[in-house]
């Protein structure tokens, strides 16, 4: 199997089965994101431990790329602190909208970026950037209310 094949399946397993949509037992964070010339749409919630997300759940509608990313997103920040979560959040937006192709570090917060490099070819269509980061910048607008 050739590798895009392989991050295009990582990217419909994501859509067809999202990550972290049951409710919240605590709400400590709330932002909703949307990408009017397209109708996606994201609902996010957190819960903090202190800087440490402990829950994420994510909810919305739209493409395959903004639900995907979305759910991939969910996953990747829980449980870190909010630093890891800016660099991580900073890695992406590189990878979607630069030509940085640094080594991948395991070890430096926010290198490695696990299924979200699955959206790297998104690259290659510059209006379905948007989508990809759609959930990134709601996660931003929940952490940025959060006063974390």
């Amino acid at each position: 199997m050739a590798l895009e094949d392989l991050y295009r399946e990582v990217v419909l397993d994501h859509y067809r089965n999202p990550r972290n949509r049951k409710p919240l037992d605590r709400v400590d964070a709330h932002a909703e994101g949307d990408n009017p010339l397209c109708g996606d749409r994201i609902e996010l919630d957190l819960t903090l431990d202190g800087d440490r997300v402990s829950g994420v759940s994510v909810r919305g509608q739209g493409c395959s790329i903004s639900q995907s990313s979305a759910s991939m997103m969910s996953q990747a920040v829980e449980g870190r602190s909010v630093q890891e979560i800016q660099a991580l959040a900073e890695r992406f937006k590189r990878m979607m909208t630069s030509d940085d192709q640094a080594p991948i570090d395991p070890e430096e917060p926010g290198r490695y970026l696990g299924d979200l490099e699955a959206l790297h070819g998104v690259r290659r269509y510059p209006v379905r950037i948007k989508c990809a980061l759609l959930g990134w910048e709601t996660l931003d607008l929940a952490l940025t209310q959060t006063n974390v």
